[in-house]
């Protein structure tokens, strides 16, 4: 990608999620393209005085949206066609191919299990997620990450089907798919953090390799083949390490955020530096490379709303990273982001939308529902020493939102039966003849105390 990039964020839609809302996933497989998840968590509110000694168990309630995307409905372009209540959502990734013709998105959810969900046709653009497989990690913890070992969208021959996953415990845990039995197994638990392992997340290139970030405000490094000892660890964010993600553009690229609001660029041949150190204003819990623009990093930066980075003169030249747009959204949280894998394109600046930020619902008028913002408790201390031993550093815990119980909904019930068909091809770019190129990219963010799902449209110009 030469030359400069810009651009111009635009809102297209407001989804109250009514449950608080952390975790949201696009579909990256070919023909269900225009399918996007949502997961949400929230603490049940006693229904009376909790009891003296402490004893009642807190109750983390969760529900899955899944919404199909239509450019016809200029609207409302995000359709919800399920709901399925379950326990509190952490985090959720489909997985990159299909696997025996289907789609399978995974969860990591509050009863310390990651659950294996297939999407099933009903019936033309009518779609449903059935759960096909639970594996109960740790019931005493939750879990709180996990991640594909396919996120380049290829696989080596024969190569068997891996999902890490991270828990409250601070343990890593590596699972296998069973492919004919669509079961999955368990290869190895163990310890990797001090705290709360918040994330880990493949090597996309080399995926026996995996990463792990936790409360203790360590990143560290393991090869699967090996356990007992990472290959690494750097003390180089001074608070806890939430967000990681490998490129799956260009081998050795990670990504890495915290809560001491800094986005990190590291090239894993070498973790004693990073590449780059951008900060963001804002713990950092998701980080997403753009499926088509490898450059171009989206950051969810929790109070400070929602950043696009472009890495590309830190990647090539070790220079800065830059903001090509950003976004704050107050009296909210943002927890969840991501990129849709449709790309739209133009010659001209205007893309084939002509939305107005102003006409598509998204003011705060319109949405009456929409509880006040409250204020993020203090949060927990631990000390470490930094990389360059300059003393302690504070690492924080993630809040835990305690708003009032909210009604729950029966799933929409489906007797489908068919996998999903292939019907929306992702569209190349188009340039103009004078070297300048514009498209449209979409996005979705989702945010935790107003439990709100946002859709926006990127347009950039690149010369």
């Amino acid at each position: 990608m030469a030359g400069s990039r810009t651009g111009v964020l635009r809102a297209l839609q407001a989804v109250d999620t009514e449950l608080t809302a952390d975790s949201v996933e696009w579909c990256p497989v070919e023909g269900c393209q225009h399918l996007l998840a949502c997961g949400t968590y929230q603490l049940r509110a006693p229904k009376d005085q909790p009891a003296p000694d402490g004893s009642e168990p807190q109750v983390r309630l969760g529900r899955l949206y899944l919404f199909s995307f239509s450019e016809d409905n200029t609207a409302k372009p995000l359709l919800e066609v399920q709901r399925r209540d379950s326990s509190a959502v952490l985090d959720m990734k489909w997985c990159h191919i299909p696997v025996s013709g289907h789609v399978l998105l995974g969860l990591a959810n509050a009863s310390g299990s990651v659950e294996l969900l297939r999407l099933m046709e009903c019936e033309k653009n009518s779609y449903t997620l059935q759960l096909i497989s639970s594996l109960t990690l740790d019931e005493s913890c939750l879990s709180l990450s996990l991640d594909w070992s396919t996120g380049k969208s290829v696989r080596a021959r024969e190569q068997p089907l891996k999902i890490i996953s991270s828990d409250s415990k601070g343990q890593l845990h590596l699972l296998m798919l069973n492919e004919g039995a669509a079961q999955l197994q368990l290869l190895a638990s163990w310890p990797a953090h001090h705290f709360e392992a918040w994330i880990a997340a493949f090597n996309y290139w080399q995926t026996e390799l995996v990463y792990s970030g936790g409360d203790d405000c360590l990143l560290r490094g393991w090869d699967t083949r090996m356990l007992g000892t990472p290959v690494f660890t750097s003390k180089r964010h001074s608070m806890g390490v939430c967000s990681i993600q490998s490129s799956p553009h260009r081998e050795h690229i990670l990504a890495t955020g915290s809560y001491d609001e800094h986005v990190l660029l590291w090239d894993t041949r070498n973790v004693r530096q990073p590449l780059a150190d951008v900060p963001v204003q804002g713990g950092v819990w998701r980080l997403r490379w753009h499926p088509v623009h490898h450059h171009l990093l989206l950051a969810a930066c929790m109070h400070n709303g929602f950043k696009i980075l472009n890495c590309q003169k830190a990647i090539e030249e070790k220079q800065d990273i830059t903001v090509v747009t950003s976004h704050t959204m107050p009296n909210s949280l943002v927890y969840g982001a991501d990129w849709s894998w449709l790309l739209f394109h133009s010659v001209k600046p205007t893309p084939a939308w002509s939305w107005d930020q102003n006409d598509v619902g998204v003011k705060a008028a319109d949405h009456d529902s929409l509880k006040a913002a409250q204020q993020l408790p203090a949060p927990s201390q631990e000390h470490t020493v930094d990389h360059h031993g300059e003393g302690p550093a504070r690492a924080h815990s993630r809040a835990e939102l305690k708003d009032p119980l909210l009604p729950l909904t029966e799933d929409r019930k489906s007797n489908s039966k068919g996998s999903c068909s292939p019907s929306v091809k992702r569209s190349g770019l188009s340039r103009r003849p004078s070297g300048h190129s514009f498209d449209s990219s979409l996005l979705a963010t989702c945010s935790f105390y107003d439990h709100v799902l946002h859709l926006w449209k990127l347009e950039t110009k690149q010369t």
